[in-house]
């Protein structure tokens, strides 16, 4: 198909639920995809998380093919191998007795998590959720937002989830009721503008959950994998939570979505109270464990903890240089510039020079390139982010 009748197609067939950019990319190779015009672009924000180890990578192309010439799917009613060693691996990195429930995506593995926390409440159901968090667009998960954009047109919503200030110890305990079961939040909150959570508050949440017999649910969707310098962003923190959630960037770019609990807690989910027909199938766990193994391989949370350190020090220099750039913050790499403007000119000004960001919450530069990034590939995106924010008037 030529651009335009790509384009016609999707205004015709496609219901317009995303706001798009006119790009229609076609091939992509570690931190680089090319469009249908053979345009290069260094992508700094690969599938909003899903791809911290870049585009295409060899040991998951690997694993996809070995896994595809020999089972694609069987139902969760039988046993699959790559499942069995995907929740094995999944428990070693997080060092805890844990148990997996595989699904399709970050939506789905929270509101496994919703569904979790009621049967363990036996009859308490609220939860507190905060300010600026987001968890997905189905509708518990939508209801356990903290941003009345996202729910605008979907009431009645969910009830059950009472959203409090983050980082404010005093608001989750006034929050809480004889009917509350849990507490769940990002660590780093993407979609609210990375906006990171303060060590003691966590480690006081934390206590507090223990004292009041509260579930800590821990949102990993978009922190998860490496994200934040650490496998799951938990572990940046010194605590473990009762289950914690992830997504996007676990299977390489492929459909993915797991809830981990706790093993007292997660038998609770008896056959029958909850499935999901494609969760945890063969060639998604064995794309899954590639991209476990080249986390481990290439020592990717480590080089994500440098790199991190090196692009915030470059973004902080911006800062100095632009007065426009109100804030720059991030944990391992993931970043965020907070501008005294709206973003999005921004946005569109350096994909127009071939680097690929984000803009969240109106005025956030979001920034979260693949973990194995290279100094040579910082310092190109930081001399095209300079030389845009120079023309901005």
């Amino acid at each position: 198909m030529k651009m335009e009748e790509v384009f016609k197609s999707y205004e015709d067939y496609v219901i317009p639920s995303y706001t798009k950019l006119p790009l229609i990319f076609v091939k992509g190779k570690g931190s680089y995809l090319w469009d249908v015009q053979g345009k290069k672009y260094l992508d700094f924000f690969p599938g909003f998380g899903a791809g911290n180890l870049g585009h295409c990578h060899t040991k998951v192309l690997s694993a996809v093919r070995d896994q595809i010439a020999k089972l694609v799917f069987v139902p969760n009613t039988y046993y699959n191998v790559p499942q069995a060693k995907l929740a094995k691996e999944l428990n070693y990195w997080a060092k805890n007795d844990f148990k997996a429930f595989f699904c399709n995506s970050g939506a789905e593995a929270n509101e496994a998590a919703i569904k979790l926390s009621r049967k363990f409440g036996q009859g308490r159901f609220e939860m507190i959720t905060f300010e600026n968090s987001f968890h997905g667009r189905t509708m518990a998960a939508l209801s356990a937002t903290g941003q009345t954009k996202y729910q605008q047109g979907f009431s009645p919503l969910v009830e059950g989830f009472k959203v409090v200030k983050f980082n404010d110890l005093n608001a989750v305990k006034s929050g809480i009721t004889e009917d509350t079961v849990a507490v769940m939040l990002e660590l780093v909150q993407g979609e609210g503008g990375i906006n990171i959570a303060n060590k003691d508050f966590i480690l006081d949440l934390r206590k507090l959950c223990n004292e009041k017999k509260l579930l800590l649910i821990i949102d990993e969707v978009q922190t998860g994998v490496g994200r934040t310098g650490k496998m799951f962003a938990w572990q940046n923190y010194g605590i473990v939570p009762d289950i914690f959630t992830l997504a996007k960037s676990l299977a390489g770019g492929l459909p993915i979505g797991v809830m981990m609990a706790r093993k007292d807690i997660a038998d609770l989910l008896t056959p029958g109270t909850h499935a999901s027909t494609f969760g945890g199938g063969p060639v998604i766990s064995k794309a899954a464990l590639a991209v476990l193994t080249a986390v481990a391989d290439e020592k990717l949370l480590s080089k994500a903890n440098k790199a991190g350190e090196y692009l915030l020090a470059e973004l902080s220099k911006l800062q100095e240089k632009y007065p426009l750039i109100k804030d720059v913050r991030g944990l391992g790499l993931m970043c965020g510039l907070e501008l005294d403007r709206e973003g999005r000119p921004i946005v569109e000004a350096c994909i127009k020079l071939g680097l690929l960001i984000n803009c969240t919450h109106g005025s956030v530069l979001r920034i979260m390139p693949a973990l194995g990034v290279s100094k040579k590939e910082i310092d190109k995106a930081v001399t095209i982010l300079d030389k845009v924010l120079k023309e901005v008037k």
